[in-house]
C-alpha cells in the first residue's frame, strides 16, 4: 500500500528534537524550539506580553495567503457589503467553491490547496439554492465535499438555554467550526441573524464573537453585509455599509459590489479597507464583472478594469437643483423626511441635509 509522504509528517518540534541527538541545532533551530516549547500564556491572564522584536518574527513566520485576490486574505475578518439583488451571494458561492476545490478563480487567485470551508446561508431556501446550480441541460453542479452549506434549524429549541439569541447563534457557529474542522467561514448575511429593537447592538456582538474565535481557531472569515438606499451618483464608500462606524471597526478588511449605472448588467468590485494588502482595485481600477450562467453554475466573470467614476450616474448642477426644488416641495406640502426619502429613493439622511440647507437659504 502506497502512502503520501505528508501521512507520516511529524510536528516541527518533534523533527528538530530529533536533530539534537544526531547533530548540533542551529542558532534559528533553536529559537524556533524555544518558541514551539514555549507554553501557552495563562488563561487567566488579560494580556499577552511579548517583546515587540517577537511578535514581529512571529508575523513574519505567519503565511499571509490571499484566498480571494487582494480582497481577502487569510486569518482575515472581511466584509463584502452591496445593495440588495446585486449578487453578493452569488459571488460569495463562487470565492467558497473555489476554496473547496483548491482551485483559485481566473484574474483573482486563491488559494491552491483544497480545504474545508462553512458557507452560512440565511437567505435564500433550498429550492432557490438548488435552481442556481443546476440545469436541464447540465444536471447538478459538483460541489466539493469541502463546502458545506448551513442553514437555520427551524425545530430547535436550543436557544431556550441562552441568554439571548446572541448568544446562542454564537455557541451554534463554534460548534459548526469544531463537529467539521473548517477554517473557512463565509456568512450570508449579518443582517439576518439580527433581532430585537437592539438590532446594531446585536450585530456589533457578532463582529466581536466573530473577532474572538477567528483569533482562536485561526480561521478566515467571510461576512456579507447589506448597504442602506444609496445615491447612484457618489462613488461607494465605507458609509454606504449599514452601520459601518460600529461594524467595519471590526473588519480586518472589506470589499463592496457596486452596480454599472452606464453599462446595464455590470457590476465592479471596489476595495474599501485593507490592513494585509495593498489597495489595487480602489476607486481608479475597480474590476468590472458579469453575473452569467454557461452551464450549471452562476457565477462573476471577469471582463477588465476601468475607473469608478466612468460607471457612477452622471450628476450635474441642474440635477441638484432640480432634486433639490422637488424635496422642498415635498417638504412644503408636510410630508415627513422618511415619506420624502420613499418618494425620491434617497437615503433619509440625505433628504435631512437638503431640508436643512434649503430652510436655512430661505431663513
Amino acid at each position: 500500500m502506497n502512502y503520501s509522504r505528508t501521512t507520516f509528517e511529524r510536528p516541527l518540534e518533534i523533527e528538530l528534537i530529533r536533530s539534537m541527538n544526531h547533530r548540533i541545532l542551529t542558532k534559528k533551530e533553536e529559537k524556533t524550539l524555544d518558541r514551539l516549547l514555549e507554553p501557552p500564556p495563562d488563561s487567566k491572564d488579560a494580556f499577552i506580553i511579548r517583546k515587540a522584536a517577537e511578535w514581529v518574527n512571529e508575523g513574519r513566520q505567519q503565511q499571509q495567503d490571499t484566498l480571494f485576490g487582494d480582497f481577502w486574505y487569510r486569518h482575515e475578518l472581511c466584509i463584502l457589503f452591496a445593495d440588495t439583488n446585486v449578487g453578493k451571494s452569488i459571488l460569495a458561492v463562487q470565492i467558497g467553491d473555489s476554496l473547496s476545490k483548491g482551485q483559485p478563480m481566473p484574474e483573482f487567485g486563491g488559494s491552491s490547496t483544497p480545504e474545508k470551508v462553512l458557507y452560512f446561508d440565511f437567505e435564500l431556501s433550498a429550492q432557490q439554492f438548488g435552481k442556481r446550480y443546476s440545469s436541464n441541460t447540465y444536471g447538478i453542479y459538483p460541489f466539493d465535499d469541502n463546502f458545506y452549506r448551513v442553514v437555520l434549524n427551524p425545530y430547535s429549541t436550543s436557544a431556550k438555554k441562552f441568554a439571548t439569541y446572541a448568544d446562542y447563534i454564537n455557541n451554534a457557529i463554534e460548534n459548526a467550526i469544531i463537529s467539521t474542522g473548517a477554517r473557512n467561514l463565509i456568512i450570508d448575511n449579518i443582517t439576518c441573524l439580527r433581532t430585537g429593537t437592539e438590532a446594531a447592538a446585536a450585530a456589533v456582538s457578532l463582529m466581536r464573537n466573530l473577532q474572538n474565535i477567528k483569533t482562536q481557531y485561526a480561521l478566515s472569515i467571510l461576512v456579507l453585509a447589506h448597504t442602506p438606499k444609496r445615491n447612484p451618483a457618489k462613488p461607494v464608500t465605507r458609509n454606504d455599509l449599514q452601520g459601518s462606524k460600529m461594524l467595519i471597526n471590526f473588519a480586518d478588511s472589506a470589499f463592496a459590489i457596486g452596480e454599472s449605472q452606464t453599462t446595464s448588467g455590470l457590476r465592479y468590485l471596489k476595495q474599501i479597507k485593507q490592513r494585509s494588502g495593498q489597495e489595487i482595485y480602489g476607486a481608479g481600477n475597480v474590476c468590472l464583472c458579469r453575473i452569467v450562467k454557461p452551464y450549471n453554475f452562476l457565477k462573476f466573470e471577469f471582463e477588465a478594469n476601468a475607473a469608478e467614476a466612468l460607471h457612477l450616474t452622471p450628476y450635474t448642477e441642474q440635477q441638484r437643483r432640480h432634486t433639490e426644488n422637488h424635496i422642498a416641495q415635498l417638504h412644503a406640502r408636510g410630508m415627513s423626511l422618511g415619506q420624502i426619502a420613499a418618494e425620491t429613493n434617497m437615503p433619509k439622511a440625505t433628504v435631512f441635509r437638503i431640508v436643512k440647507r434649503v430652510s436655512e437659504v430661505e431663513g
